[in-house]
């Protein structure tokens, strides 16, 4: 017979990040064993060194702990529900399964990583902002790392045209909607993750509910109205924003930490209408997009990891045609009207008054 098994937290990313699952058995033993046997590894971290129930883990069922029932020999019917309740302490460290531990070997041989940086990977989230050029690789590496939360926003569906760069979507996912296609696709390469589908535009509506669940926003937009939604969104909530843009053979890639800068101190008015071109306008090489959202990935693992020198108050700048990299100091602009030292900007304001241009719509998606 089929019960319900509530997972706590802690143990979610064991059995691919979800609350509740199905499992078989007559007895709570019978249930436990066949949790393990669906998800391998998860009852070593309910078993103790003599084989029996960890001291610090109660199992109830019905709300009932079974401790005052017939402990492990319970008996349990269709539709009950097994709940798994570690003691917590301020916080239960993540635990790797056999199977993560393989899957993450390359990450844990780096002393720069190993166990510790690869718990901090996989209790982290990130939020990228367009599954397309930039979205695709960004979202795929943060995927493979094991970033246990990745949110992805967008509202349009793939298209043909997109296949020739955004590596999330394949022929197979032409007409379906992009956020979709790219759950598909990460999960695909790692089922320990959750991909979380916001699919509408982002706005100054829903901003703050979309951006505050995450502890990274990586910009994949292309367009400035977005750009600029983002950055003050981001600014505002004290949310690091890696951001990254492309044009045919030329790419830009920086990072923005609270207190350091943004993007107003870069550009602190978008060109007038119809000045820089889009992707979709000027085209861009689909190769292009690998290169600064892996640099953009790169950037989100280094911050978690805090390891190395994040790109802030540095402005990275790739020509592909020549092949040169530069690198260009960015100073938080004391008056920059959002985080300057007399801000004027302490809301989300009107971003389609601002740049000249709407946020694109169904017909006119972001992310490159």
């Amino acid at each position: 017979m089929s019960v319900t098994v509530y997972i706590p937290t802690p143990f979610r990313h064991l059995v691919g990040n979800r609350a509740n699952i199905q499992a078989n058995g007559t007895t709570v033993r019978e249930v436990l064993r066949n949790v393990d046997a669906q998800f391998p590894g998860f009852n070593a971290q309910l078993i103790d060194r003599s084989g029996e129930l960890a001291a610090h883990i109660n199992v109830y069922v019905n709300q009932v702990e079974i401790h005052d029932l017939q402990g492990e020999s319970t008996a349990v019917s269709e539709g009950d529900e097994v709940a798994v309740i570690p003691a917590l302490a301020g916080g239960a460290p993540t635990v790797m399964t056999p199977e993560m531990v393989d899957r993450y070997s390359r990450h844990l041989i780096m002393p720069q990583v190993g166990s510790a940086g690869q718990r901090k990977i996989i209790e982290s989230s990130a939020l990228i902002i367009g599954a397309g050029g930039l979205g695709s690789p960004v979202a795929l590496y943060l995927a493979l790392a094991g970033v246990g939360k990745i949110g992805i926003v967008d509202f349009d569906v793939v298209d043909r045209s997109n296949l020739q760069r955004q590596i999330l979507h394949v022929t197979e996912s032409v007409g379906i909607p992009k956020v979709e296609s790219a759950k598909q696709r990460l999960l695909s390469h790692n089922p320990n993750i959750e991909v979380v589908t916001h699919e509408e535009p982002i706005t100054s509506e829903n901003a703050f509910r979309i951006v505050g669940d995450y502890d990274y926003v990586v910009n994949g937009a292309d367009n400035f109205a977005t750009r600029y939604l983002v950055n003050d969104a981001c600014y505002l909530l004290k949310k690091p924003l890696i951001d990254g843009s492309i044009l045919m053979f030329d790419g830009q890639a920086t990072t923005y930490l609270p207190g350091k800068g943004c993007y107003r101190c870069l550009y602190p008015a978008p060109p007038p209408p119809g000045m820089v071109p889009s992707c979709a306008e000027a085209g861009v090489l689909g190769a292009m997009c690998a290169t600064i959202g892996s640099i953009q990935a790169t950037e989100v693992l280094k911050l978690i990891l805090e390891v190395g020198e994040p790109l802030v108050n540095r402005l990275l700048l790739y020509d592909a045609l020549s092949l040169e990299f530069r690198v260009v100091k960015v100073r938080r602009d004391p008056n920059c009207p959002l985080c300057g030292d007399n801000p004027t900007i302490h809301e989300l304001i009107d971003y389609e008054a601002f740049c000249g241009a709407p946020i694109p719509h169904r017909e006119a998606p972001f992310g490159g």
